[in-house]
């Protein structure tokens, strides 16, 4: 028999089974030779999925911004300065407190408005009206103020009683300062009273003066000051005529010229950012007659409202050591008032 063409010969020696185990042996050399063949491209193949980069993480959400904090209130509301001591009485026998500004302050420019009154009626009736105005204008180190008052009054006994008038003055006032460096400032003002219940047709005053601060902060002040008053009166003609008719009274010239030392301390306390509080005291002596000596006190209570309106409560008190003939040594007024003030 013929060995199989598939089979070397040397197979055909050991059998038929031999030469399926060499066929086998060859098919596994096959397989050998593929794997070595197939392991680079598949190592190269795990290189390059390693090597790619993972997707980059999302960076994580912004916080949110903080809440805003809330509106402040109005700055008219949150913080009422007093707009004006409210008094009406701008001639004060030489009563000048001057008005220091402070470090930080502006020129400014303020007019002010004040208005009250009273009226009864019935068993016991009265009526009585006081009106001011007052400008003031700040422009560096100087400063200019003028102020314009009128008070009247009358009052009835009875209901069926008339009417007699009880108060009756007009007042005028310019004062120029000027303010120096540290606490000293001077001043000088002119200033005239017409007033029939003290018998004066005119009193004109001419007041020059040094102030000096001794605390000047932003919500309290005191000071004095010292200076010269000329005081010239001029008095009505009906109390010269009954002097001079009357024997037993001392005839009264129709004018005097008077020269005074004067000297005035002064206090405002903001007791509150709403709430404002004043007081003066001025001591005028003549000379070189010193029979005459006045004193005068005023106080006043501030409360503001708002920007623009304030209710004023003020006291004013006038002792006179040597008063005119039918004319009392001492004069009180109180007065209470709307004050309307406008600010530039």
């Amino acid at each position: 028999m013929s060995p199989p063409l598939d089979c070397p010969s040397p197979w055909f020696r050991h059998g038929r089974a031999s030469c399926f185990s060499a066929a086998r042996r060859l098919a596994g050399l096959r397989l050998a030779c593929f794997a070595v063949c197939l392991a680079p491209a598949l190592c190269l193949a795990s290189s390059a999925f390693a090597q790619e980069p993972e997707p980059a993480e999302e960076p994580p959400p912004a916080p949110a911004a903080p809440p805003l904090p809330p509106s402040p209130p109005p700055a008219g509301l949150s913080n009422q300065a007093p707009a004006t001591t409210g008094s009406t009485v701008v001639v004060q026998e030489g009563f000048q407190a001057v008005a220091v500004p402070a470090a930080d302050s502006k020129d400014s420019t303020t007019f002010k408005i004040t208005a009250g009154g009273f009226l009864s009626a019935g068993n016991s009736r009265s009526l009585a009206l006081t009106g001011m105005a007052d400008y003031f204008l700040r422009r560096g180190n100087s400063q200019f103020g003028a102020q314009l008052a009128a008070n009247y009054g009358q009052a009835a006994a009875g209901p069926t009683g008339t009417f007699e008038k009880t108060v009756e003055n007009y007042q005028a006032r310019l004062r120029y300062d000027h303010f120096f460096s540290g606490s000293l400032a001077g001043f000088a003002s002119v200033q005239g009273r017409r007033d029939e219940f003290q018998q004066l047709d005119l009193r004109l005053n001419l007041d020059p003066g040094l102030a000096y601060y001794f605390v000047d902060e932003k919500d309290q002040r005191l000071w004095a000051e010292l200076g010269y008053d000329l005081q010239h009166d001029i008095r009505r003609q009906e109390l010269v005529d009954a002097t001079v008719a009357d024997p037993l009274v001392e005839d009264v010239e129709r004018s005097e010229t008077r020269h005074n030392v004067r000297a005035f301390v002064g206090y405002v306390n903001e007791v509150m950012a709403a709430v404002k509080f004043n007081a003066g005291v001025e001591y005028l002596q003549n000379v070189p007659e010193t029979e005459n000596a006045r004193i005068n006190v005023d106080l006043g209570l501030t409360t503001q409202l708002n920007t623009s309106f304030s209710i004023a409560t003020t006291v004013s008190i006038k002792y006179d050591n040597n008063p005119l003939p039918a004319v009392d040594s001492t004069d009180v007024v109180t007065a209470l008032n709307l004050v309307y003030t406008l600010s530039q």
